[in-house]
């Protein structure tokens, strides 16, 4: 059994792909940038997933993902945005009570070339990879993979509303390992309120068109909530999550739970790193203890 890899969209965001910097430190902003997959944002994501019911013991699977975004400006015209995805994973053997491996998982690379100044429909494309990296075969699926990836997306008013898909073919790798042919479809539906609190919905739907008949779709139903708030100096979006799934695979996950904390990088003009000073000098001063 292999490791199932989760790519957020709804996780990391700002202005997307706007060349100039967004009021990079207001809640309303960082909301809609950590929702938009091609933003003009860095952020490192630790998302860590609890895929229980697994195999005839009920056994949970745990998949940490370590997923830095990185937006680098091409041109006036275009934005490259590289999100990485290095699972951390714990196996249980499925037919054992107890028991599995523990190592990292494939490594899971996508590339979006995205309009530097897009329109009310954001959207980024380019090719996905899924590099055979895990530590041990039950990790991960010995190949090398490649496939397109495309994402778009609104973002009226309070609203956050787009999906990502992308399908990978194994190209090269061991030839004792299944051949690679598997979808992954996230939407993600995001209505932001006060105070940096969301709601979202971002199920992660897959299929392995290689598998048996029954066994090819991963369908969940769920969603949680988040906030855009600070960790002292330090922009965070923090979300908990829970998914049923109304399909899935013999012997896989029912339903799992979705747990992550973003770090945020907002790109600052001269203005807001002025800004950012100061109100560190002053809080700075303000926890000095006064001399008598």
């Amino acid at each position: 059994m292999t490791a199932q890899q989760s790519q957020p969209p709804g996780s990391s965001q700002q202005v997307p792909g706007h060349d100039e910097a967004p009021p990079a430190n207001t809640t309303e902003s960082l909301q809609k940038a950590t929702q938009n997959p091609v933003a003009n944002l860095i952020s490192v994501p630790v998302q860590n997933n609890s895929n229980f019911g697994i195999g005839p013991y009920d056994r949970t699977q745990d998949v940490l993902n370590i997923q830095p975004v990185i937006p680098v400006k091409l041109n006036e015209k275009w934005n490259l945005i590289t999100r990485i995805i290095q699972p951390i994973v714990w196996q249980p053997y499925p037919s054992a009570n107890t028991g599995g491996e523990y190592g990292l998982g494939d490594m899971n690379p996508t590339f979006f070339l995205s309009p530097g100044k897009p329109g009310k429909v954001i959207w980024g494309a380019g090719p996905a990879f899924v590099i055979p990296t895990a530590t041990n075969d039950i990790l991960g699926q010995g190949k090398f993979s490649i496939g397109p990836s495309f994402v778009a997306l609104a973002q009226p008013g309070h609203w956050t509303v787009g999906a990502l898909v992308n399908n990978v073919f194994s190209v090269a790798g061991s030839s004792h390992r299944p051949y690679i042919n598997q979808m992954l479809l996230q939407y993600f539906i995001n209505y932001n309120m006060k105070k940096g609190w969301y709601i979202t919905i971002q199920p992660i739907l897959t299929a392995d068109w290689r598998a048996s008949s029954g066994n090819i779709w991963t369908v969940p139903f769920g969603g949680g909530v988040g906030r855009i708030m600070k960790l002292g100096f330090q922009p965070v979006n923090i979300t908990g999550q829970f998914y049923g799934n109304a399909l899935y695979p013999s012997g896989a996950s029912s339903w799992s739970m979705r747990l992550q904390i973003a770090f945020l990088f907002p790109k600052l003009s001269k203005e807001q790193e002025m800004r950012l000073m100061e109100e560190r000098l002053k809080q700075m001063k303000e926890q000095q203890p006064q001399k008598k």
